[in-house]
């Protein structure tokens, strides 16, 4: 992992917060967002919301849009007793459209839940974290310690982030004005 002192303003604009389960990654990633927003930033994307557990099942899965609050189920109910992968892959390929109209939108930042199970069998928002590396939007997302190196592969080398705000404001910060300055 890179820290702050280290980071190279040419590096590509994707960059993943590392989960080492140390912290709710989905509420400091809305947290991450909601201060970006509230500098005025324009940011398109989707952030994870988890309903509670009804009868014994496994959480639900929503995805909320950060743009304008939009929900979207993206998870099956299988059963108390499941093990199996809970994602729906017809409903994130629904969910995708937000992540396609971001690209001619054009924001400031790209925000993906998570770099997954799905991402990683070229499924789910793959297709769409791939457009906005090559759109050269900044994108941030999350990913298991596990696929940290299944996210560089996929991303190019893309930064990886401690959970740490700190280091996931400079490289958001250093990440905005690079983009910038190359439009």
């Amino acid at each position: 992992m890179h820290k702050d002192d280290d980071f190279d303003p040419e590096a590509p604009l994707a960059a993943a917060i590392v989960d080492d389960r140390s912290l709710d990654m989905d509420a400091f990633l809305t947290a991450i967002v909601r201060r970006q927003q509230a500098l005025g930033l324009r940011l398109r994307g989707f952030l994870m919301k988890r309903p509670p557990r009804e009868n014994g099942c496994a959480a639900t899965m929503v995805l909320v849009d950060v743009n304008d609050a939009s929900e979207y189920l993206v998870s099956q109910p299988l059963g108390s007793g499941s093990r199996g992968c809970r994602a729906d892959p017809a409903a994130f390929a629904r969910a995708s459209q937000v992540l396609r109209e971001a690209l001619e939108q054009a924001p400031d930042l790209i925000v993906s839940n998570r770099f997954g199970d799905l991402e990683l069998r070229r499924g789910g928002f793959s297709a769409e974290l791939l457009a906005a590396m090559e759109h050269g939007i900044p994108l941030l997302t999350t990913v298991a310690q596990r696929n940290a190196e299944a996210w560089q592969q996929f991303s190019g080398a893309g930064r990886l982030l401690p959970p740490d705000e700190a280091a996931v404001s400079a490289w958001l910060a250093a990440a905005i004005a690079l983009s910038r300055a190359s439009s």
